[in-house]
């Protein structure tokens, strides 16, 4: 939320930094694509002067500038500058050092899967920059289950570095991950950040029933998880609105109740915020030390049950067998 798509004082977005961290936040997440690099400049200013110890310092590559990174590959312009390609990723590691303005990356994290570069190229890249002392681990980002397991696999036997962490979507209206990623995390001890506990600002509180839906720069650019005519966002509104009277009744902020949820499964390491003022980051501090009681677990579940997604936009990414129809039908004549 920091450069073009949010903040673009970078003075205003470094003092947010900053009192995060010193609020006691050690992690910062960002990516090269995010407000077209813009981001990575911002973090790399706030770490200057002695802070860059301090922080794992998180970004991602696979998308092209200026392209959302869950538009389907191949109509995103040219294939050499995107995806998950050696060529791709060895040129894109350079740029975010630069941006950065550090010598290292703690966790370099695969943006999306891509259907056209095989997991052994991924994974022998990236092994190659773990030990060139460029990056210290790597993860994935928005995988769907099989292809953890795949991407697993075939770091096993091919004896390279494997993916550490999964960072998916989650919140209490994005839960598809619960039936699957979260148990597969589990299983190969992978650390968990979700991004977007609070569903894109739906669980801010500011979408309510009888309500002006806010317009932000973030809607604009993705309609299809804001567009009240969509009917799954209508089921958000409701469910929302729904999820707001809970957290009224519980006498709980909505942030609250909503970061505390994705940080009370056993599975997740840490979700990631993205506060664009300051406001927004002093009123989700609080939530490390909300502890949710089964009753409100269970009134959860009763408004969005278990493994549900309200919206398919929400799930982030979408496979090529659903996104190109050449691959659902036969050739003919």
């Amino acid at each position: 939320m920091f450069g073009a798509w949010g903040e673009p004082d970078h003075d205003t977005s470094i003092k947010i930094i900053h009192t995060a961290l010193d609020g006691g936040i050690n992690f910062i997440d960002t990516a090269d694509v995010y407000s077209q690099g813009e981001s990575e400049v911002i973090v790399g200013k706030a770490l200057a002067g002695g802070r860059r110890d301090d922080v794992i310092l998180a970004t991602k590559a696979h998308g092209q500038m200026g392209v959302p990174v869950d538009a389907p590959m191949g109509t995103t312009g040219d294939p050499n500058k995107q995806g998950n390609s050696r060529r791709w990723i060895v040129r894109e590691v350079e740029e975010s050092l630069r941006r950065l303005n550090t010598d290292w990356i703690d966790l370099y994290q695969i943006h999306r899967p891509d259907a056209d570069t095989s997991d052994e190229e991924t994974l022998s890249v990236l092994t190659d920059l773990q030990r060139q002392g460029k990056i210290r681990a790597f993860g994935s980002s928005t995988y769907p289950a099989e292809h953890i397991v795949e991407a697993q696999w075939t770091a096993e036997k091919r004896g390279l570095g494997r993916f550490r962490t999964e960072q998916p979507p989650y919140s209490m209206l994005v839960r598809g991950i619960e039936a699957d990623v979260l148990p597969t995390c589990e299983k190969y001890g992978m650390g968990v950040i979700p991004w977007s506990p609070l569903a894109g600002g739906w669980l801010s509180g500011k979408y309510r029933k009888g309500e002006e839906a806010p317009e932000s720069n973030r809607s604009k650019r993705m309609p299809g998880r804001y567009d009240l005519s969509q009917p799954g966002n209508q089921r958000k509104l409701e469910a929302a609105d729904a999820l707001g009277k809970l957290a009224d009744e519980a006498g709980i902020p909505l942030v609250h109740l909503a970061i505390a949820f994705v940080l009370q499964h056993p599975a997740v390491t840490a979700p990631i915020i993205g506060p664009r003022t300051m406001d927004h980051l002093t009123s989700q501090l609080g939530a490390v030390d909300v502890t949710l009681t089964t009753d409100i677990l269970d009134r959860i579940d009763e408004i969005v049950p278990p493994g549900v997604t309200m919206n398919d936009f929400d799930r982030g990414y979408r496979p090529p067998a659903l996104t190109d129809p050449f691959q659902r039908r036969r050739r003919t004549a």
